[in-house]
């Protein structure tokens, strides 16, 4: 077996052209060769794309102009539809100045304890015929009375009725008729008389202030006395309070002042 000696010249020659081919490959400007005749093509595809870009780039143009009208278009229907059913806003009207209407007087009757509070002398309102009196209020008296003539009894329906004749309050000699039923007698005894007199009792409804009632009352002639009415204990009882030192403590509801000025029989 021969053997063969390493030549380091020969060695050399042969790897520096393929060290040279390496280090061209590895060069950072990465050139390419490309051959001459193949340039025209390159040219011609880059052309081509250009042109693809722009007709792409006009397309994509037209339909966002096409997008931002349809949505201006879409907008103003919109603002059509809401103009056509909201109402313009318009001032309102100027008030116009109402006087206040005076409240209707309702009456007054002050109270204690429930009970109303009367003075000596208070304005009494007789139903029916609609009459005003001043009466007087006297807690020595049982039986309230009222002032009467030509009382004369009669029957109705087998039941004991009585007719009787009212003053007219100012109205010096005029005289209202009225009709009620008998509801008892009493034996009352005067001191300028010997016997005691028998007198009719009859129910009437009166008000005094803004307080109602039916009460009894005695026919009787109270002519050389300075009131028509007098108010006893039997309504005194229970309902009112006498102040001694007040007159007229109550006032009576415009209804009935209106009824007893126009004479309102109803």
């Amino acid at each position: 077996m021969g053997y063969r000696f390493f030549q380091p010249r020969r060695f050399l020659m042969l790897a520096i052209p393929g060290l040279a081919l390496v280090l061209a490959g590895c060069s950072t400007d990465r050139y390419f060769m490309v051959p001459k005749e193949g340039l025209e093509d390159i040219r011609t595809g880059v052309q081509t794309q250009r042109a693809t870009l722009v007709t792409m780039e006009n397309n994509a143009t037209i339909r966002q102009d096409k997008l931002l009208e349809h949505n201006q278009a879409a907008t103003q229907s919109i603002l059509d539809a809401i103009s056509t059913q909201v109402q313009p806003p318009s001032c309102p009207p100027a008030a116009q100045q109402i006087c206040p209407t005076v409240p209707e007087n309702r009456g007054r009757a002050d109270r204690l304890k429930g009970k109303v509070i009367v003075g000596e002398l208070e304005k009494f309102y007789l139903a029916g015929p609609d009459h005003i009196y001043t009466a007087r209020i006297d807690s020595g008296a049982e039986t309230s009375s009222i002032h009467a003539r030509n009382v004369k009894r009669f029957e109705r329906d087998g039941r004991n009725w009585v007719r009787f004749e009212v003053p007219v309050p100012g109205a010096d000699g005029e005289w209202v008729s009225m009709e009620r039923e008998i509801s008892r007698r009493v034996r009352v005894i005067q001191a300028s008389a010997d016997e005691a007199e028998r007198r009719v009792v009859v129910e009437l409804q009166f008000a005094i202030g803004d307080h109602q009632q039916v009460a009894e009352f005695t026919l009787s002639d109270r002519a050389n006395l300075t009131y028509e009415v007098l108010v006893g204990r039997n309504i005194l009882r229970d309902v009112m309070l006498i102040d001694v030192g007040k007159e007229f403590a109550t006032e009576l509801p415009d209804t009935y002042r209106n009824k007893a000025a126009n004479g309102d029989d109803s």
